[in-house]
């Protein structure tokens, strides 16, 4: 018997800008018991008629196939592409990260800020607000190093993916 082993997915929806089709889409996941770990929504075309979804969620790689198709089943969606699956692909987030603190925890912040290129979009005499561009993996990492050094607020975007070069996710 081969055991599977669960990994985390990209997927990419390509849908009708309409009310009730985001609802659709989480209640597939909730209803089947996958775990949404990140999703972000925008209008994608110039007239606002198309959305372009992008999920995180983990699974085996049958039970992502499985969401694929039945995500392809819905009548709002128009494309669905695993981007993980399907070849290289660029995923970003973007995070606020708020930290109060003074003296050398202060500095300390500053320092791993500019390491980590966070940019602080608001300062005052006790507080940093850093604005984070990046990989999950480097925005974790930069929250992590913050904790100690005052961190009591964070917020963020959600993972923004695309396909890399010359493919589209109207290719697939």
């Amino acid at each position: 018997m081969q055991v599977e082993v669960s990994g985390s997915a990209v997927i990419s929806l390509l849908v009708d800008n309409e009310s009730g089709a985001l609802a659709r889409i989480v209640e597939l996941f909730s209803g089947r018991g996958y775990n949404i770990q990140s999703l972000t929504v925008a209008p994608v075309d110039e007239h606002g008629h198309t959305s372009r979804v992008n999920i995180v969620t983990t699974g085996t790689q049958s039970s992502i196939r499985q969401v694929k198709t039945q995500l392809e089943r819905l009548v709002p969606v128009s494309r669905v592409v695993n981007l993980t699956a399907e070849g290289p692909y660029v995923a970003r987030e973007m995070a606020l990260v708020k930290v109060v603190s003074s003296g050398e925890p202060r500095t300390e912040a500053l320092r791993i800020a500019q390491a980590f290129r966070a940019r602080a979009v608001d300062t005052t005499a006790s507080s940093f607000v850093f604005e984070l561009t990046g990989s999950t993996d480097k925005l974790d990492s930069f929250i992590e190093l913050m904790r100690p050094l005052g961190l009591v607020e964070v917020s963020r975007t959600g993972v923004a993916s695309i396909c890399r070069g010359p493919q589209t996710i109207q290719n697939f």
